[in-house]
């Protein structure tokens, strides 16, 4: 997973300053339903619900993605896309009142008549805003002219994709020069000239009017430098490609510096440095959180854990974390001591698909297995914080320290590191961490190795700071209930 420069949702900036200016209106006429025409923010009560909307409404803007793609949606998908807006809004203002149990009085007409108001008010303004962008766009004034250069059977293609992209529509193809052809008997289906790339072709770019030329190459084509050359003479942008990266595979991809060489860099998923901040700044609050509540533990159940088998509360090993760098990962002991050394004993009983992954029911290494309910099921106390998760609790010592994540993949042992497959070491492009795909969609219930890693790939494809609240609100729901633990 790699990082990139915080810069994906400003493209939108005229849509977020709409939706603050709409707040802010929607909450103005809100009062003044209510209680005439005035100065809404005098009252401390006021004052303070607006900060609450602006707060909510800016935790949305950047943690939410309510503008991918909004230039493409529908009228009623528009309507809908606000209506989540606000809903997700409302969510945050009333978990903070939730969480912080504040005092001061607070509305529930003025969060309504707000969120009615702001529905209404801010889908007018969001379709007035695209019809004013459409009209600016079909305007060739306004437009800059792009010339494509590239091979006879990419034309199409790449046509297709630039009328269908947000970022294209400030944008017009003026011409387009065949690298590979020889002569003009190419025609054009989009009623711009065509041109086989020669010096005559340049000299008519460079005497017509032309802000940018993009250059799409096929695998097999020689990357024309004397004519890149030639259009940085002339101030021209250039923007260039290689039809190989532009497989669905390689989908985040980017040019950057490394060193004094420009580079094509691609990753599983391309995340921004505040983005990786932010998830940090979580894991060490949840880090201190959680180290609290485990010296809490250690006090109840660390005694039960050494009478119930002499030795350690805590148990540590080895493990294998992010780009396959080892860390010591701790657990509250639930095994007997000679756990590892009865391991091998019992693999012909291994329940998991494959030798990477060991699962056992009714695991005899478990502290206190032998003793059984009235339906003959383990009830010791290792069964007992295995299947609340409490044996998971030191790791947020790992967490806080930086060797793992709230969210992430389980750790893998150095063994089963060893037996991995090239597909699945994918999982180590991100640290591990305490909870993931995989606990919250089975756990012990998914015993196909290769299906672990492929919700853990799914995770970080799809990785977000949305994603991870999340898994994590679903994990609590997951141990409270137990789904998969043994």
């Amino acid at each position: 997973m790699s990082e990139r420069h915080l810069k994906g949702w400003l493209k939108h900036g005229d849509f977020i300053i709409l939706d603050i200016l709409c707040m802010a209106l929607s909450f103005s006429i809100s009062y003044w339903i209510r209680f005439g025409f005035g100065n809404p923010f005098e009252e401390q009560t006021i004052q303070f619900q607006a900060v609450i909307f602006f707060l909510s409404q800016l935790v949305i803007i950047l943690f939410g993605n309510n503008y991918e793609g909004i230039l493409r949606r529908g009228k009623l998908e528009e309507f809908l896309a606000v209506f989540r807006y606000i809903l997700e809004i409302l969510f945050v203002g009333l978990l903070y009142l939730f969480i912080t149990h504040n005092t001061i009085a607070t509305s529930r007409l003025q969060f309504g008549y707000t969120s009615v108001l702001f529905l209404v008010i801010d889908y007018i303004v969001r379709g007035l805003n695209k019809f004013r962008i459409i009209r600016l766009n079909t305007s060739r004034a306004n437009q800059r002219s792009v010339v494509l250069m590239t091979s006879e059977e990419l034309v199409d293609e790449a046509m297709r994709n630039l009328s269908r992209d947000d970022e294209f529509q400030g944008f017009f193809v003026s011409a387009i020069v065949l690298m590979n052809g020889e002569s003009p008997d190419f025609v054009s289906d989009y009623g711009v000239p065509v041109m086989v790339f020669n010096k005559d072709a340049i000299q008519q770019i460079s005497h017509n009017w032309v802000d940018e030329v993009f250059i799409l190459l096929p695998d097999d084509q020689t990357f024309p430098l004397d004519a890149v050359e030639y259009f940085r003479e002339m101030g021209l942008t250039i923007n260039y490609t290689v039809a190989s990266i532009n497989n669905r595979r390689w989908k985040y991809s980017e040019m950057r510096k490394l060193g004094s060489y420009n580079v094509i860099t691609t990753s599983v998923r391309m995340a921004a440095y505040w983005e990786f901040a932010v998830k940090r700044i979580i894991d060490i609050l949840g880090g201190i959180v959680g180290c609290i509540l485990t010296g809490i533990l250690i006090l109840i159940i660390g005694p039960i854990i050494y009478i119930k088998s002499p030795g350690p509360i805590f148990f540590a090993q080895e493990r294998v974390g992010k780009n396959g760098k080892t860390f010591r990962m701790y657990k509250f002991r639930s095994m007997y001591m000679d756990a590892e050394a009865r391991k091998e004993a019992l693999m012909k009983e291994n329940m998991a698909n494959g030798a990477i992954m060991f699962k056992m029911d009714d695991d005899p290494r478990i502290i206190g297995s032998e003793k059984k309910d009235k339906k003959g099921r383990p009830c010791g106390i290792g069964n007992f914080i295995r299947n609340t998760s409490l044996d998971e609790f030191p790791q947020f010592f790992n967490v806080l320290i930086g060797n793992m994540s709230l969210v992430g993949w389980r750790p893998a042992t150095v063994d089963e590191w060893e037996r991995y497959e090239l597909k699945h070491r994918i999982r180590a492009s991100m640290k591990p961490g305490l909870t993931g795909m995989w606990q919250v969609s089975g756990r012990s219930d998914v015993k196909d190795f290769d299906k672990v890693v492929e919700l853990d790939r799914e995770y970080m494809e799809n990785w977000s700071l949305k994603l991870d609240f999340k898994i994590l609100l679903k994990t609590v729901k997951v141990v409270l209930t137990r789904q998969g633990a043994k």
